[in-house]
């Protein structure tokens, strides 16, 4: 007798897809056997030609609670998590107050988010100028390493590193570093304009590349493990393609805004599309396709980073006062099946993308697969199904999406965390942390 089984004949598992029957047995994958084997159960769930995949991971979270918890919050953005086939996510250390740059502030911000969390949370650490020595104990207390900006962050409690304080930073602790790749030399100030072309023009791809080129230069010297968030600009995968020819441990992701949108097709005025680094044109989106395929980038994760409507600027429609960030923790997986799909990608894909190869960047060896002694983390999703995107249905708490009216192939059913369903309701998610990785 186990707590659980879950047949489906479109499980995603680690060797592919194919029938299965899933056993859960306190919370873990306990066996995974033929999809019609005689198993019992107390609960037996079969889901037919409704897919079965195990739990997404989001290492790209901007919670921002405390401090800017009408932006979003815990108990928001982990209820819209769920809804969205995402189990375990990763909360950046900004745009919190404090941010999570000493082991003080990771617990403020631990302690806001007890009894609010829906799915498994860890946390990113912060690396700013003058934090060098603090480093070492707040990867002590647990986070999954630390996240680094080149440019200005957006929030002055956050500022950003030059080449030498990276430097400084990598040699202060053994940690994977994450770090947003713009150089601030190549970027100019956007004009005042709903024409999103003036705003796109004043951070050009040689940002990133310049960027990209610095980070992975203080990861050669310091033999440090280093990533690039959030990649936009093709013209930088050449050298991420020979950072990993050479051996060094560098890695990418980039997010479904970057391989889903078009710059061509942002309407004027349309502030919700605004993020940095920016959605650039068509022909830059397949490059972006093609270095996923081949494992140039390793994962697609959300970015996750709202606001409140009045800073999206809506009003105004003005690209450059609007605060860049995209809300798509709910939306990721069936924005990325739409268009993986029809490019020839295969669910098994997608789960490799926005599930097995996140939990691998920080570690989560029980997180992101269909195998035994994983944690039971599942969704059952329909990869048929097609929907409207209705803002009044996202769960984040300020639900301004660019994929407003569009029409999604791939519908969440159900989502269990440790095998028991999430309804939103009563939360039971668990903190992450390295220590237990």
């Amino acid at each position: 007798m186990v707590d659980l089984v879950v047949r489906s004949r479109r499980a995603v598992t680690p060797d592919g897809e194919r029938p299965a029957a899933v056993s859960v047995q306190a919370g873990k994958i306990t066996a995974i056997d033929p999809y019609d084997a005689e198993l019992t159960a107390v609960a037996d769930v079969d889901l037919g030609d409704v897919a079965l995949l195990p739990g997404l991971v989001d290492t790209h979270v901007h919670v921002n609670e405390p401090g800017r918890t009408e932006w979003e919050g815990f108990a928001s953005a982990t209820r819209a998590a769920a809804a969205g086939g995402v189990t375990a996510i990763v909360d950046m250390p900004l745009n919190s107050l404090p941010p999570t740059v000493t082991a003080e502030a990771l617990e403020i911000k631990q302690a806001a988010a007890v009894g609010q969390i829906h799915v498994d949370v860890g946390f990113w650490g912060g690396a700013i100028p003058g934090n060098a020595g603090d480093l070492p104990a707040l990867h002590a207390a647990g986070v999954y390493g630390f996240k680094a900006f080149l440019a200005d962050s957006g929030v002055p409690e956050f500022p950003p590193l030059d080449a030498d304080q990276l430097a400084e930073a990598l040699a202060a602790v053994d940690a994977q570093f994450v770090i947003h790749a713009e150089d601030p030399d190549h970027l100019r100030e956007a004009v005042s304009s709903p024409a999103y072309g003036q705003f796109l023009d004043s951070r050009p791809p040689e940002a990133e590349h310049a960027a990209v080129a610095t980070a992975i230069a203080a990861g050669r010297r310091a033999r440090a493990r280093v990533h690039i968030l959030h990649l936009s600009a093709a013209t930088a995968l050449p050298l991420i393609a020979a950072a990993k020819a050479e051996g060094l441990r560098v890695t990418a992701e980039t997010c479904p805004h970057y391989l889903t949108l078009d710059a061509a097709e942002i309407p004027e005025g349309a502030t919700e599309f605004k993020c940095c680094p920016p959605i650039r044109d068509s022909a830059n989106r397949d490059q972006l396709w093609a270095a996923l395929a081949d494992g140039v980038i390793t994962c697609v994760v959300s970015d996750h980073s709202p606001c409140t409507p009045d800073l999206k600027r809506q009003d105004s429609g003005d690209f450059a006062a609007a605060w860049g960030g995209i809300a798509s923790v709910q939306l990721g997986l069936p924005v990325i099946w739409t268009a993986a799909r029809t490019r020839g990608h295969s669910l098994a894909d997608v789960v490799d993308w926005m599930a097995r190869r996140p939990a691998d960047l920080v570690g989560l060896t029980t997180k992101g697969r269909l195998a035994v002694g994983a944690d039971a983390d599942l969704v059952a999703f329909d990869p048929d199904d097609t929907f409207t995107v209705d803002p009044a249905a996202l769960h984040h708490r300020n639900p301004v999406t660019p994929y407003a009216g569009k029409t999604l192939t791939g519908v969440v059913r159900t989502t269990w965390l440790r095998g028991q369903t999430v309804t939103g309701e009563a939360p039971q998610g668990r903190f992450l942390s390295r220590k237990d990785s």
